[in-house]
């Protein structure tokens, strides 16, 4: 039971990302007056995450591995995408009510995770006895 917690990472994993998208989506509405600016997001977690990639190694950094190749998944920056949206007449593509909207399904995982990791915390506590 305790040798593979796969289910902690994913949690953890997601916590990341919600809070990764959160900063997206402060980015945007800061730049809702900015000419040009279009708004972005993150992709959904569970393009962004894979547990089992075919034991591929994982950077944190771009220069992580010998001689600086970079690889396809990073745990700590998921992909960046623009979202698409009509466009205001000085070119920007950021709609306050569909960030706030992305705002609080942010929230939402972000609740969701530290949910399932403390209720995996408590089912591991009562494996060992304790409460």
């Amino acid at each position: 039971m305790f040798e593979k917690m796969d289910i902690l990472t994913k949690a953890v994993g997601l916590a990341k990302h919600a809070a990764a998208r959160q900063s997206v989506i402060a980015q945007n509405v800061a730049n809702a007056d900015t000419p040009g600016y279009r708004a972005k997001d993150l992709a959904s977690f569970a393009d962004t995450f894979h547990m089992d990639d075919g034991g591929a190694m994982r950077t944190t950094r771009a220069r992580h591995m010998i001689g600086g190749t970079t690889a396809a998944h990073s745990d700590t920056e998921p992909r960046t995408v623009y979202r698409a949206g009509a466009m205001s007449p000085n070119g920007n593509s950021v709609a306050l009510e569909t960030e706030m909207m992305a705002a609080a399904e942010a929230k939402s995982d972000h609740h969701l995770a530290l949910t399932v990791y403390k209720t995996s915390l408590g089912i591991m506590r009562s494996a060992l006895g304790r409460r």
